[in-house]
């Protein structure tokens, strides 16, 4: 049921409400409003979006229809090697209390494609969970006015604090990583991040920074790379680093794809893990222990991530929340057999 227990809607048009309110020349809000029978919208507003309503076959349902019993998980891609970690967690905490789940992709990594607040309001979940950075304003006003609960999963960015997520330690991944290299005895180590534009990318660089600054180690600027999170990345920056006289003995990867990317890189160029060069990747995905070597990777706990998301969308459709939440889950190192130290005839040449 909507916030003001009116009317909810049914789309019969092929026009979006995003459209519609370029159209009106008015926001997505003020659409939400209108449809939801609110008072603050002027007459001709409410007549001018009415219209436009009514001329795209928009019809309106009886009131007091009920959120069906979903939980919507939306990615901006199904990337099998992470995303079913967090389908599991959705899945787990949905069945557990009677529901099932709907999977949407939809947009880009940092948000929900336009069309998608169409969609989402035709399905009427009891709450939304998403895989972005961060969600537009627009679309928090529409769902928080037909009360539609939402929690960002955000291993990738940095929602605004009024935005609920759930989100993982990214810093101290980078400096654990780092660290478990410089304890190696390693002093010749090599960066590959996500993203420029992602938060967490430059959240895991910092923490490999400072784990280099505290030891007292040189950083070559032009050894830190922004990749794309994927094994493409990491293999082109992995042939960069490596196809040169004077190499990294290892690299911390930010992600397992890019350090897979990166053992591709190596294999190409005759070269192994980790006698020649270290290797350490980021997520710990089941495809990290399935590679030889097995990859020492930082564990990012992306199914309980999920776990924690899903019960937070319960807690504020059953108004148990207070406040806007952040949760932020600890990261732990896994050693395997990606990484050991230096052969002693390339240490700090």
């Amino acid at each position: 049921m909507s916030d003001t227990g009116t009317t909810d809607v049914e789309l019969t048009s092929r026009v979006t409400l995003a459209e519609i309110a370029e159209r009106a020349q008015v926001s997505l809000s003020t659409i939400s409003k209108v449809l939801n029978g609110r008072s603050d919208v002027s007459a001709s507003t409410r007549g001018r979006v009415e219209t436009l309503l009514a001329d795209h076959g928009y019809r309106r349902r009886k009131s007091g229809s009920a959120p069906n019993p979903l939980i919507e998980l939306v990615f901006h891609e199904l990337e099998a090697a992470w995303s079913m970690e967090i389908i599991r967690g959705v899945e787990d905490v949905a069945r557990a209390n009677g529901m099932s789940v709907v999977l949407t992709e939809s947009g880009s990594r940092h948000a929900p494609a336009a069309d998608w607040i169409d969609g989402v309001l035709q399905r009427r979940p009891a709450g939304v969970v998403l895989v972005f950075s961060d969600i537009p304003e627009q679309y928090r006003e529409v769902l928080r006015a037909r009360s539609i609960p939402f929690v960002i999963i955000d291993p990738a960015g940095d929602p605004t604090p009024d935005v609920p997520s759930v989100g993982s330690a990214n810093w101290s991944g980078g400096l654990m990583a780092t660290r478990h290299l410089i304890e190696l005895g390693h002093t010749r180590i090599a960066a590959i991040t996500g993203p420029d534009d992602m938060m967490c990318s430059h959240a895991r660089i910092d923490g490999f920074r400072s784990a280099m600054t505290a030891a007292g180690l040189t950083i070559d600027p032009d050894w830190i790379r922004f990749g794309d999170f994927h094994t493409a990345g990491g293999r082109l920056h992995g042939q960069q680093l490596l196809d040169r006289p004077v190499r990294p003995t290892a690299i911390f990867a930010g992600s397992d794809l890019q350090a897979l990317g990166v053992l591709e890189a190596m294999r190409q160029l005759g070269l192994h893990a980790p006698d020649d060069v270290s290797i350490v990747g980021y997520d710990d995905i089941p495809l990290a222990t399935w590679v030889s070597p097995r990859l020492t990777t930082v564990h990012q706990p992306l199914r309980r991530m999920a776990e924690e998301a899903t019960r937070l969308v319960l807690r504020i459709r059953d108004g148990r929340v207070d406040s806007v939440s952040r949760l932020d889950l600890a990261t732990n190192l896994v050693v395997r057999e990606s990484t050991a130290p230096p052969k002693p005839d390339r240490s700090d040449e």
